[in-house]
Order: structure tokens, then C-alpha cells, then sequence
């Protein structure tokens, strides 16, 4: 299965500015520049794209690995902050830090727990960065 998304960019990297579109046309040329990469532009970033392909990722694949505990969430709510640092070479998506906040009927702690960091581990998001990924995880009373 492939999914497919563009980019257009036009200039140089301070002045310059672009545009992003998806297959699915839920994106279609949303606006994304240096000032919305590297300060408070209107737009769109890269890394909030991922940030939201992650959460998106996670909450699905704690859906199912719940689902095969047993249980079935009401709600499932998760966030994503992607840490964009300088490095020797450049820039790098370093670290994403998942915050869940899950309501479970009847659900049993531990085994919540243990799901959520199973999805943390085995969603394809989480595969595909090279970067350090944190969790934490509240279940609702």
C-alpha cells in the first residue's frame, strides 16, 4: 500500500516559501516556510506533520492491541511534541514525547499500561523514526 503527498518549494530558505499537498486532498497546498518551521508563521511544518501522523499511528494501533486484551476504549486521546534540535550536520527530528490520555471501561491498569506501550513500540510511525520516543500514559477513571 503506498500513500502519496507533494511539496513545492519556491526561493531561497529564508525567503522562500511552499506549499504541501495529500493524496486524500485534506491537505491540499497548505502553506509552510521558514517562518513557520523556525518561528511563529501562519502554516504548516514538517514537524508537526509528523507529529500528527504519530499520534494518529498510535492511538489506531492501541485501538487494536487494546481490542486484543479485551478491551475497547471510549476515547483515546493523544498528542505528539516533536523535538526538531541542531546538530553537527544540520537539524534532526530528535525525540517525540506521546501524552495519552485513554477512557477504558473496566480496564484493568497494568494491562492498560503494558498496551500502551506495546503500541508505542509497534506502530509503523514509531518504526520509521530515528528518534528518541517517550509516553506517558493516564486511564481515566
Amino acid at each position: 500500500m503506498k500513500r502519496h503527498a507533494s511539496a513545492h518549494w519556491q526561493g531561497g530558505l529564508k525567503d522562500g516559501q511552499g506549499t504541501v499537498s495529500t493524496e486524500s486532498g485534506v491537505l491540499d497546498k497548505q502553506q509552510y516556510a521558514f517562518g513557520t518551521r523556525f518561528e511563529n508563521g501562519k502554516g504548516t511544518n514538517p514537524e508537526e506533520l509528523i507529529g500528527a501522523a504519530h499520534a494518529g499511528c498510535y492511538s489506531m494501533a492501541l485501538s487494536m492491541i487494546l481490542g486484543e486484551a479485551g478491551m475497547t476504549a471510549d476515547s483515546i486521546d493523544t498528542k505528539a511534541a516533536v523535538t526538531l534540535d541542531q546538530v553537527d550536520d544540520g537539524f534532526a527530528v530528535t525525540a517525540v514525547h506521546l501524552t495519552l490520555t485513554a477512557s477504558i471501561p473496566g480496564a484493568d491498569e497494568k494491562k492498560f499500561k503494558e498496551a500502551a506501550e506495546a503500541a508505542k513500540k509497534g506502530c509503523p510511525i514509531s518504526k520509521l523514526l530515528n528518534a528518541t520516543i517517550t509516553l506517558d500514559a493516564t486511564l481515566k477513571a
